[in-house]
């Protein structure tokens, strides 16, 4: 395979895993948080400054490569990783939330989905099949199987058809799969809210012999406190040596609550997003630097931060650049929020090493979130 998952210890306070993932472009401490460039390039930032901050692996986005550049132009450079200049770990998604989420226009078969653009309306189709032919040519480490995303609430027909036909869709994925010593093929539990369908789901997904399983469809607007239900009802399920990922999910607090239930790997738009309008994170909680209240705050955005923005500026200078529209300040608040979770990750693998992942939680949600309990809503 093209992958290895080593499990180097499980938390006695907690049953957390602690691991590497060992790829082809090396190797990968877990869990870990995967920041996302979904374009090829994670907004703002630069290759050697994700090295910089400690990152070993970053997600990029199926369904916007094939609209462009076209992943045969990306193949024709020498794949993702040549093309981006980045030589540690690549994940690619299979682009199906994407088709599900950005188009109205859509039609779902058996054959896969017709669509159109959302850049420029064009009619568009892809396929199990297609979508590996992409990400083959895309040339990750770590590929994902097309699945449907279902949205939430969904009626429980509607999932289960859903289901089933993700499950034929990862059959036809592996078949269609052309790389298989150099790319790993992960397959995507499904199933909605629904406890059954779910354990269902995860029977049929690892019936298929494959080097890694994700868990889909969460983080999709339900209450947290659901999503965590539906984990802990599916990760006792999946196998023991082989990486489960969560998509999509990148709070704080889910980050946590996810690696206690069992998940080494996720990633999230979550940091680079908020960071364009002035919202940090910090070992204090959330920070939105643009308010008015930090115009002549000459600190550090996080005295307790010692990455490359909170060594340098002061809030009150973040702000006028972000006031200001300044791309400046928008790389200056991206490289913080990531640094601040790829530092959140080392800490709860040290904490999983030295079996207090419970007693880590504890004294981090009260200074982030002032609750021992995580984030008081649904959001961020």
């Amino acid at each position: 395979m093209a992958i290895r998952y080593e499990l180097l210890k499980t938390c006695k306070q907690s049953g957390a895993r602690l691991g590497r993932l060992h790829t082809p472009h090396g190797t990968v401490e877990t869990p870990v948080f995967m920041p996302v460039g979904t374009q090829a390039t994670v907004k703002t930032m630069s290759p050697e400054e994700l090295k910089e901050m400690g990152s070993s692996i970053i997600l990029s986005n199926t369904y916007h490569l094939f609209l462009r550049p076209g992943h045969e132009i990306v193949r024709d450079a020498g794949g993702l990783h040549r093309f981006m200049n980045w030589d540690g770990a690549v994940l690619t998604d299979s682009g199906g939330f994407q088709v599900f989420s950005l188009s109205s226009l859509r039609k779902i078969t058996e054959e896969g989905v017709s669509f159109r653009s959302h850049l420029s309306g064009e009619p568009l189709f892809i396929s199990p099949e297609k979508s590996i032919e992409i990400q083959n040519a895309l040339g990750a480490d770590i590929i994902m199987a097309f699945d449907e995303c279902p949205p939430y609430p969904a009626e429980r027909e509607y999932v289960k058809t859903s289901m089933d036909r993700t499950y034929r869709w990862l059959e036809r994925c592996q078949k269609a799969h052309r790389r298989p010593e150099e790319q790993a093929l992960f397959g995507i539990v499904q199933g909605g809210m629904y406890r059954d369908l779910r354990e269902e789901s995860v029977r049929q997904i690892t019936s298929v012999d494959l080097p890694g399983y994700a868990i889909g469809g969460l983080s999709v607007g339900e209450p947290k406190d659901l999503m965590y239900e539906a984990l802990e009802y599916t990760t006792p399920h999946l196998p023991v040596d082989k990486p489960r990922y969560l998509m999509g999910v990148g709070s704080p607090d889910a980050l946590v609550e996810g690696v206690l239930r069992g998940i080494d790997m996720f990633d999230c738009v979550l940091p680079t997003r908020i960071a364009r309008n002035g919202t940090t994170m910090t070992s204090q909680g959330r920070l939105v630097v643009r308010n008015a209240k930090y115009a002549r705050d000459y600190s550090p955005l996080d005295p307790a931060c010692d990455c490359y923005t909170c060594r340098n500026y002061s809030r009150a200078y973040l702000r006028h650049l972000i006031k200001a529209e300044e791309t400046f300040g928008i790389r200056l608040t991206t490289y913080h929020n990531l640094y601040f979770l790829l530092r959140l990750m080392e800490q709860v693998r040290a904490a999983i090493r030295e079996d207090r992942l419970l007693d880590f939680r504890r004294t981090f949600f009260r200074q982030y979130y002032g609750s021992d309990e995580g984030a008081p809503t649904r959001n961020f």
